[in-house]
């Protein structure tokens, strides 16, 4: 395992980093255990979850999970969406962030957060409000650094501002969606992000399972999330992606590596990103996973993936300055 520096704070965080939504839900606990040892035994030490996982048990599990090894990992977990019927039970308010952070903490069973992600953009909430109660956070100690999921780069970088003019805890890390399938990410999120020196850690490299050569343009398993669960159909679950795994697949192969191994590889590949964020059901699928730490992809083979699946336009739609016809200066 290598590790990278996160963003500007010189914490050293591992290239891979496991995410554990499938505590209490698809593995149980003695399944997550297992895993959990597993990516230790691998060098992992950053582990990332949320309040709503499982409705609070993936946060309980892990919090047993790391009685010894607490001071050895980073730990991440999320607030924002429905923790209760409630309608203040949600959201990025002082009010929701005040209860929600101290509910993580004691099923989390520890003093400390170490990244606090907002995990996804409030539009109710005036951000300053926000980045005020986080920024006591921090000062009180309960967490060590704020982060941001599922943010636009425009949304980031208004957090930064912010920030900056009222001399608030700055964000450190964004969690960006991120996979062959999804490169939105690489028109504005990942060039902010390495502009500002913020740490990346891109979710989904596997575009929830489609990419981990289950599925085919006439291939279907008979179980798995783009089958269940309604949220990845939507996100994933369409003709071309079909087309896309299955030509994937077959690259895959013919390079000898497992699909998964070279899908989280691509990812880690791009150079604004900081540690992509694995995930598995069982120490089988979870292993191929930890194979792509020891993945160095050749240009060629980079180029080769990249070229499976569309290129976003960059921001500003002018596609003839990436080939280098501009206009130039008169001599």
């Amino acid at each position: 395992m290598q590790y990278t520096t996160l963003g500007r704070t010189g914490v050293q965080v591992s290239t891979l980093s496991f995410g554990t939504m499938s505590f209490g839900t698809t593995a149980d606990e003695t399944t997550s255990a297992a895993m959990f040892h597993r990516c230790r035994q691998a060098g992992v030490n950053v582990f990332d979850c949320a309040d709503v996982y499982g409705d609070g048990r993936s946060e309980e599990i892990l919090g047993r999970l790391l009685k010894t090894c607490r001071d050895d990992v980073v730990l991440a977990t999320k607030v924002y969406f429905p923790t209760g019927k409630g309608p203040n039970d949600r959201g990025a308010t002082r009010y929701h962030i005040t209860r929600a952070v101290e509910a993580s903490l004691k099923r989390l069973d520890t003093d400390r957060i170490d990244l606090y992600y907002l995990h996804r953009f409030d539009d109710r909430t005036a951000l300053d409000e926000t980045l005020r109660a986080i920024d006591d956070l921090v000062r009180q100690g309960k967490i060590l650094y704020p982060a941001v999921s599922n943010y636009a780069a425009w949304q980031t970088a208004k957090a930064l501002g912010v920030a900056a003019l009222h001399n608030l805890s700055p964000i450190v890390c964004t969690q960006p969606m991120y996979n062959l399938a999804k490169r939105q990410a690489e028109v504005e999120i990942l060039p902010m992000a390495a502009s500002e020196n913020l740490a990346v850690m891109p979710y989904n490299p596997l575009g929830g399972g489609l990419l981990a050569g289950k599925y085919g343009a006439q291939r279907r398993p008979q179980e798995g999330r783009l089958v269940s669960n309604r949220m990845y159909q939507l996100r994933y679950a369409n003709e071309e992606n079909f087309a896309l795994a299955e030509a994937f697949t077959n690259l895959a192969t013919q390079a000898g590596h497992h699909p998964a191994t070279l899908a989280i590889a691509w990812v880690n590949h791009h150079p604004a990103i900081t540690s992509t964020l694995i995930g598995a059901r069982n120490v089988e699928q979870l292993d191929a996973c930890l194979d792509a730490a020891n993945l160095e992809l050749s240009d060629e083979l980079y180029d080769a993936i990249c070229a499976l699946s569309r290129t976003p336009p960059p921001a500003t739609d002018r596609n003839e300055e990436r080939m280098g016809h501009n206009y130039k200066a008169k001599r």
